[in-house]
């Protein structure tokens, strides 16, 4: 379904972000994106969704494909209408209106043959407590409450590629969780195919059926989310624990074996 190839990422036409970035995410499938603050994932999801012009950003080498066409020159209406729908970090809501005002704003995105109660229904369905706060103004929601909603929004808008950042972000364990499961479900269900940015690596993997790991704009490593999640380095940049269970400081964290070093 998308496929990037050596993508390289430019802000003001000066500052290289992105350095030869090549991920892929098949039909119906959940794909983990981790790396630490600065790594450039949220870049790499701004460069699908073709919302990196709203920051003075480009793709300067490379191709990114959907669907066999290529789309880094597109802005994010048509990425939209083509079914790249992003959740961006930090829960961006229309806070003036209700719950229902802010999932009916969503679905204006997508005009083939909608049928906006229906639509509403299967967003209820994901998530109950939207449909007892539907009349809720949105700018008192708390934060999981809001995380529900800018994802229902996003489902308004029928989307085949999913582009989730930073769910979890700020959620207590429990709310993360939940959240989780509704993404599970929603890949299942709904057959939509998920690129999910988390720094929760656990959680991440654990949903995930593959995954990548970004350090400083490339990928270093990448494989099934199964195998990382044992792999030793991952355990100690994300979990701080060496082989032995001591616990270790970023900066005494090994840095991260080359992609076909450790693939080989």
């Amino acid at each position: 379904m998308l496929k990037l190839s050596n993508v390289e990422v430019t802000y003001i036409s000066v500052i290289l972000v992105l350095r030869g970035i090549s991920l892929e995410v098949g039909d119906d499938t959940i794909v983990a994106l981790l790396g630490a603050n600065g790594a450039g994932k949220s870049t790499t999801l701004k460069a699908i969704s073709g919302l990196l012009g709203t920051e003075e950003g480009e793709v300067s080498r490379g191709s990114i494909e959907f669907g066999g066409r290529r789309i880094e020159k597109l802005n994010p209406e048509h990425t939209a209408k083509m079914g790249i729908i992003q959740v961006v970090e930090g829960r961006q809501l229309l806070e003036h209106l209700t719950v229902e005002e802010n999932l009916r704003v969503g679905g204006s995105v997508y005009k083939r043959g909608s049928n906006t109660k229906r639509d509403l229904d299967v967003v209820y369905n994901y998530f109950p407590k939207l449909k007892m706060l539907r009349n809720s103004t949105s700018g008192y929601l708390s934060g999981g409450e809001s995380q529900m909603l800018v994802i229902g929004r996003a489902l308004m808008a029928h989307p085949k590629l999913l582009l989730l950042d930073e769910p979890s972000l700020g959620l207590s364990p429990l709310m993360v969780k939940e959240i989780f499961v509704i993404i599970k479900r929603i890949n299942k269900e709904d057959k939509t195919a998920i690129l999910l940015v988390e720094q929760n690596a656990r959680a991440a993997l654990g949903l995930a059926e593959y995954g990548y790991v970004m350090e400083n704009g490339r990928i270093v490593l990448d494989g099934p989310a199964s195998v990382l999640v044992d792999n030793e380095d991952i355990k100690e940049f994300y979990l701080g624990l060496s082989e032995i269970g001591e616990k270790k400081s970023f900066r005494e964290v090994k840095h991260y074996k080359r992609r076909k070093r450790w693939l080989a």
